[in-house]
């Protein structure tokens, strides 16, 4: 016999101040953490030196402000724009599929915007003879369109495989084709590709918040937020799906435009992730479900709390990555996989018996 799930729920009252909290001590560890270790004070000073510069009248060393404004700031707020990101689309892709093994990296969806990246890195010089002049001014939206693009057909591909989420033998086993077809472009991308493209190409396909800039920062917060937004607002509906397609049409729910808008904006989040940070698995998989069992699998709650969790994650996997051999650093992805496989393994032992 089976032993019963944990469950272990708190209220809103304790469970979100707790996050927040955390949040802010992780993304105060992260300024300060580094090749580069900073005091606290330091931290708070050299920020406003860069922000508004004068307006201290104690010395500041310049490296501090620049250091703290140009570099760790940036990749701070991409972690956690990344992390929230990979986590709600998990989350809301679980919902989709009611299946607990539904997660961006493992079904193939990051590596399909990584395709879709890698083309624009590759052949970026063949983009700019055709769109001519027009090239330096789209340059920056090429990237995470493509990716985005790679992204929602990868989405769309398992939906359809995976008997519309309904199989979870071949919703994995679509994952494992997509995964593998990506896997055989990028290796060709990668014959024909220049020393920078391929070196980028490889930091992609570990994982890195490395060439985090104010600009892709603001691109892909700006995706993050209004993605998240429109998912949120169909939390319900959400909620609905969770008893079945038929049950949620007979409350009203358009279920068919429910999951196209679901694959499209997770394909243009994922895509304008992957895009920044490239393939970061198992951070999908492993936050939706510690949120469920902190606070249940209201999707009303279960967005929000995920994005908060997601990006706190990310955060503390990027600070480790960066200083356990600094002033190396270890890719991202590496840590949330050391992170992550287990717990899938986990999840695979658990629901042997369904896939069976």
């Amino acid at each position: 016999m089976e032993p019963p799930p944990l469950e272990f729920r708190l209220s809103d009252k304790s469970l979100l101040p707790a996050l927040i909290a955390l949040l802010l001590l992780g993304s105060c560890i992260s300024l300060a953490v580094g090749a580069m270790t900073i005091g606290w004070r330091d931290v708070l000073a050299g920020l406003m030196q860069w922000s508004w510069p004068g307006i201290l009248d104690q010395d500041v060393p310049e490296q501090y402000a620049l250091v703290l404004g140009e570099i760790r700031l940036p990749r701070l707020l991409l972690g956690l724009i990344v992390g929230g990101t990979l986590s709600v689309c998990g989350a809301v892709m679980q919902g989709m599929f009611r299946n607990p093994l539904a997660e961006p990296g493992i079904i193939g969806i990051s590596s399909g915007a990584a395709v879709g990246a890698g083309i624009v890195l590759v052949f970026g010089g063949v983009l700019s003879v055709w769109l001519g002049a027009f090239y330096e001014k789209l340059q920056w939206l090429l990237l995470p369109a493509f990716a985005s693009t790679g992204a929602i057909m990868a989405t769309w591909l398992v939906y359809i495989l995976g008997d519309r989420g309904r199989s979870v033998v071949m919703m994995l086993l679509a994952g494992i084709a997509i995964s593998a077809l990506a896997g055989a472009a990028l290796g060709m991308f990668a014959y024909v590709a220049t020393d920078t493209a391929l070196r980028d190409m490889t930091m992609w396909q570990l994982g890195s918040l490395s060439g985090a800039t104010w600009t892709s920062v603001l691109v892909t917060g700006f995706i993050f937020a209004i993605s998240a937004g429109l998912l949120w607002a169909r939390a319900n509906d959400l909620n609905a799906l969770l008893l079945g397609e038929s049950d949620a049409r007979h409350l009203g729910v358009d279920v068919i435009g429910l999951k196209r808008q679901i694959i499209v904006l997770n394909g243009i989040a994922v895509g304008a992730a992957v895009s920044v940070s490239g393939i970061i698995g198992f951070v999908g998989l492993v936050v939706p479900h510690i949120v469920r069992l902190l606070r249940g699998p209201d999707h009303r709650y279960l967005i929000p709390y995920s994005a908060l969790l997601g990006g706190l994650l990310l955060t503390v996997a990027d600070t480790i990555a960066r200083s356990v051999f600094a002033p190396a650093e270890m890719p991202v992805g590496i840590i949330t996989a050391l992170l992550g496989a287990p717990f899938f393994l986990f999840l695979l032992w658990q629901q042997r018996q369904q896939i069976f």
